[in-house]
């Protein structure tokens, strides 16, 4: 008995092994927004409200400064979130590897610095949430792999025409409660990053490898 009680917690230990927080930041960033999601259907919107969408408000209010990063963890339903995260976790947890955690959470933090600052500026009547400024930031700055200095990447050029080419057109001629600006924002942002990383040192722009103990 004493055997096979070790062999079971053996085999389970190798299981747990096998699960690993492999992209931490984009991992993280998923867990808040399901529990965002979550608060807000406990609340019937309250939290969502109150934190985690940005409109324009009084600049005094500390909780402006919240929902100016806070928004794109905001979701206004399940499919959205669904369609967002799917996304995030596809084209997130590589490029997380490439330019590092810290790098990441920096480029995710401009960005939704940056949509937020739009939507306050330009749509005094609106409020934004959702990370889809975010998702459009790494599809284009994914599209930056392998980038030679003084090099333009064609892959790049077609996902901005693609992508961004899309937007700009369905926001001319649609009208619906998709906030086209928010990706084209999300879109220069990540095409500013590709570019600012591909010209940095190689050194700074890869984390360091961690030596094993």
């Amino acid at each position: 008995m004493e055997k096979n009680n070790a062999a079971g917690a053996g085999g389970e230990e190798r299981t747990m092994k096998k699960l690993q927080y492999n992209s931490p930041v984009i991992l993280t960033f998923f867990l808040l927004s399901l529990g965002v999601l979550l608060l807000d259907w406990l609340t019937s919107g309250w939290t969502t409200l109150h934190a985690f969408c940005v409109y324009r408000s009084s600049l005094a209010d500390p909780m402006f400064y919240v929902r100016l990063f806070g928004h794109v963890l905001g979701h206004a339903d399940f499919d959205h979130f669904l369609g967002n995260m799917l996304l995030l976790l596809v084209i997130g947890p590589p490029l997380e590897e490439k330019y590092g955690s810290r790098n990441l959470l920096a480029t995710i933090a401009v960005t939704a610095f940056a949509t937020g600052l739009v939507q306050f500026l330009l749509f005094p009547h609106s409020a934004l949430l959702g990370a889809s400024g975010v998702v459009f930031m790494m599809i284009v700055l994914s599209s930056f792999t392998e980038m030679k200095k003084g090099g333009i990447p064609l892959t790049m050029l077609l996902v901005v025409a693609l992508y961004l080419g899309s937007e700009i057109a369905d926001g001319l001629t649609r009208t619906d409660n998709v906030s086209h600006l928010t990706h084209i924002v999300g879109g220069v942002c990540g095409t500013a990053f590709g570019y600012v990383y591909a010209m940095l040192p190689r050194k700074r722009r890869r984390p360091a490898a961690r030596k094993k103990r």
